[in-house]
């Protein structure tokens, strides 16, 4: 990030389209995104998945295939070809957008042969007592990459890279059960959730191996040469190894001689569990606010019973927030999706100004929030749901516009009662003028905020409130908005 306001967008929602057409609408939209006022783009995870073209990326078989080979059933990805995603990085760099690539690095899915071991059996909810000794078993632990034949890298993934296993073969439908494979620990300085949450899914990267760790530090590297992204989203950080990160880290911005931004999904409601993981990597990650999100989805679902002076109680942002990436929902949070605490539809306009109006965070918006999304599928009770989200890009662009031109310089906090609360932004030298936002979940707010500019004319540019405020000659003016609403006030 720069001195600027910046910005960045999750590009992508869990139900974006399989018709591997996405790179190119990426890159259609480069100029428009980088108008309105976004600085980056966080892309969905550009390689080869389990689940060939239907695969959203999580799901993670080959790191290196970016669409490029002929594996799991398809050349293309989800999204596209290797081509075409290097050419849409190339248009938003041109329109001096940066990207920050999807780097799931933890778990591994879809080998292409199954591998005999020994393991000892634990219980997916208590990862500290074995279920049972010491056993013989069969997994799919072995990926030879049959389709790129050595290409960019000859390494190939044994049981032996691997800390656990959730399959084997004498019980392939028990999904209670992670295998342990024998002389293995799960890695420290993970979760404490179940004892120790190292292992989330599939092939478990065992980070405590040194050939595991140079691998992933390889495979940095030569994404970093081939993609010429600017940085890292980096997933489900908190099952691996805390240690390791800082190794990785290192290692990449000395290869490429630059400063890399990395965020980090540790999720966690617990602003305790978020400032040891800041500090366990030695500051040099950045994460996302979770709190913070679960704070506007509560708002939303409470409505004027919400005390909205408690917006920020317990937020990364309030406590750290050079290390705290903002942000309203994701592809995990949205409807049906596994981690499902969808903010409220009235209520994501106030979360949206407060995340990109305030001077703290670096806020990260969701594609479907801008554009809309409608998609259908099963919920958790097994029904089948159509969800529709709204689009909120008339009043999330005119917040672009205040925070690339307006929000910055000193901040007045007016966190004075339950229902209505607002802050101004007196402006600086390059950005005069300033901002006053109040917001309300009762009834119709209003409160008296000093600006810094007296005798000045301000108008409510989401046009919830017609009639302009006249400041004082001291620089206080009578803000309003309406119920449920947030108005933005710019001077005219």
């Amino acid at each position: 990030m720069s001195d600027i306001n910046g910005v960045m967008m999750q590009y992508f929602q869990w139900y974006t389209s399989s018709d591997g057409l996405f790179w190119n609408s990426v890159a259609s939209r480069a100029a428009e995104l980088a108008r309105a006022g976004i600085t980056a783009l966080w892309l969905p995870p550009a390689y080869k998945g389990i689940s060939g073209t239907e695969e959203v990326g999580y799901g993670v078989y080959d790191l290196y295939d970016l669409g490029e080979f002929n594996q799991k059933g398809t050349v293309r990805t989800k999204y596209g070809t290797k081509q075409q995603y290097l050419d849409a990085i190339a248009v938003l760099h041109q329109s001096e957008v940066q990207v920050y690539a999807d780097a799931v690095l933890n778990h591994r899915m879809g080998a292409d042969h199954p591998e005999p071991s020994r393991a000892t059996p634990f219980a997916k909810g208590d990862r500290t007592i074995p279920k049972g000794p010491l056993r013989d078993i069969t997994s799919w632990t072995h990926f030879s990459f049959p389709g790129r034949k050595g290409k960019y890298s000859s390494f190939e993934w044994h049981w032996q890279h691997f800390d656990a296993v959730d399959y084997e073969s004498e019980n392939p439908d028990d999904y209670s059960t992670v295998y342990l494979f024998e002389g293995k620990r799960f890695d420290d300085n993970v979760s404490s959730e179940f004892g120790n949450f190292a292992y989330l899914m599939g092939c478990d990267l065992d980070c405590q191996n040194k050939d595991v760790r140079d691998e992933l530090i390889r495979w940095g590297k030569w994404y970093l040469d081939t993609t010429g992204v600017d940085g890292f989203r980096l997933d489900a950080i908190k099952h691996i190894a805390g240690w390791f990160f800082p190794e990785w880290h290192d290692a990449l911005e000395k290869y490429c001689g630059k400063d890399l931004f990395m965020v980090g999904e540790y999720w966690a409601n617990s602003l305790p569990s978020l400032q040891r993981y800041i500090s366990d990597v030695g500051g040099r990650l950045t994460v996302f606010d979770v709190p913070l999100h679960f704070n506007f989805y509560m708002a939303g679902k409470l409505g004027h019973a919400f005390d909205l002076r408690r917006i920020l109680d317990n937020a990364l942002v309030r406590d750290c927030p050079t290390h705290a990436v903002t942000f309203v929902d994701n592809h995990d949070s949205q409807p049906l999706q596994a981690l499902e605490s969808s903010v409220e539809p009235w209520f994501k306009p106030l979360a949206y100004a407060i995340i990109l109006l305030r001077r703290d965070g670096y806020p990260c918006l969701f594609y479907p929030d801008y554009y809309g999304a409608e998609y259908e599928d099963k919920g958790h009770d097994g029904n089948i749901y159509n969800i529709v989200m709204p689009s909120h890009r008339f009043l999330i662009d005119k917040f672009l516009h205040v925070r690339r031109n307006f929000a910055y310089g000193p901040q007045y906090d007016y966190f004075d009662h339950p229902n209505t609360i607002g802050w101004t932004r007196t402006g600086d030298e390059q950005h005069p003028g300033g901002v006053a936002v109040l917001m309300s979940n009762g009834d119709d707010g209003w409160k008296w905020m000093e600006t810094g500019q007296p005798n000045r004319s301000y108008t409510d540019i989401t046009g919830h409130i017609t009639t302009p405020v006249v400041t004082n000659c001291d620089g206080w003016g009578e803000f309003r908005c309406p119920t449920g609403k947030v108005s933005v006030w710019l001077t005219t």
